[in-house]
């Protein structure tokens, strides 16, 4: 696979303040110089961002970048949904990144909605072809399947409802995520599935992210972090070292792009790019 035929890209989530739009489109600044296919904007448990989800795509649209909300379904309704597929399409969206969502704290019912290919059936039924659908990929298993074999039949599921391309939660095993793609492809399925890249700031924020979503970092990772303590210029010397090695092997080994989890900062993601001289 050539240089010009993977898929790279940057995600962002919508800022809740004057200095977070402000800091964003620095951010995105700085990102768009490297040209990605589209930028990706979450959407909230429940919806809770859905206003500023649209708002931050249609801004990244009219500096003239391609841009993908993330539209999760859990807690909804077939016409909250609806009526938010309509928005976007209205807005000349075509783009859409497809997922369950996590149940928001204090919420009882799953609402009309149980699972993602739910989803990317009624987006299909809805709308037929008009949306690229975009679904998650867990190459270490997503953390609520009941087993791993579970978790590869609902992501078959998912790509028989409909979708187009898959973005995988971060990892930092690489086996694990070829893994997953020999096993889903012995199912069938030959959609691109493109590894997401978790970049290591914050190590202690990252172990916290990773406990509630199921990434495992290396024990030897972690006691290498750990031994550091607050030694920032080191986690982070480290962390460029990790996440460029492993992005390196997985496009040396065929993977079809990398989707980047920037947390709205572009220092690290920019360092990562030009190590590997894309």
């Amino acid at each position: 696979m050539t240089a010009q035929s993977r898929t790279f890209s940057f995600e962002f989530f919508p800022p809740k303040t004057p200095e977070g739009i402000a800091k964003l489109r620095t951010t995105r600044q700085q990102l768009a110089q490297f040209k990605p296919q589209f930028f990706s904007v979450t959407f909230g448990a429940g919806g809770t961002t859905r206003d500023g989800t649209l708002a931050t795509v249609l801004e990244i649209r009219s500096e003239g970048h391609a841009a993908a909300p993330h539209l999760s379904c859990i807690g909804s309704t077939r016409e909250n949904i609806g009526a938010i597929l309509n928005e976007y399409r209205n807005n000349g969206i075509r783009h859409i990144v497809a997922l369950r969502g996590d149940i928001p704290s204090g919420m009882v019912a799953a609402g009309e909605f149980r699972y993602a290919n739910e989803l990317v059936e009624f987006i299909r039924a809805e709308h037929g072809d008009h949306f690229h659908i975009e679904v998650a990929a867990y190459p270490e298993f997503h953390p609520q399947a009941r087993s791993a074999e579970d978790d590869l039949n609902n992501f078959v599921r998912k790509v028989h409802a409909g979708a187009n391309s898959a973005m995988t939660q971060y990892f930092f095993n690489a086996d694990a995520y070829f893994r997953f793609v020999d096993e889903v492809q012995g199912r069938g399925v030959n959609i691109p599935i493109v590894p997401g890249i978790m970049p290591i700031s914050n190590f202690g924020q990252l172990c916290r992210f990773s406990d509630m979503c199921g990434a495992e970092v290396p024990r030897w990772l972690r006691q290498r972090m750990q031994a550091y303590y607050d030694d920032s210029a080191s986690i982070r010397a480290l962390g460029l070292d990790v996440v460029t090695e492993l992005c390196d092997r997985l496009l040396q080994h065929g993977a079809p792009g990398l989707h980047f989890y920037t947390l709205n900062q572009a220092g690290l993601v920019s360092t990562i790019w030009q190590r590997l001289g894309l």
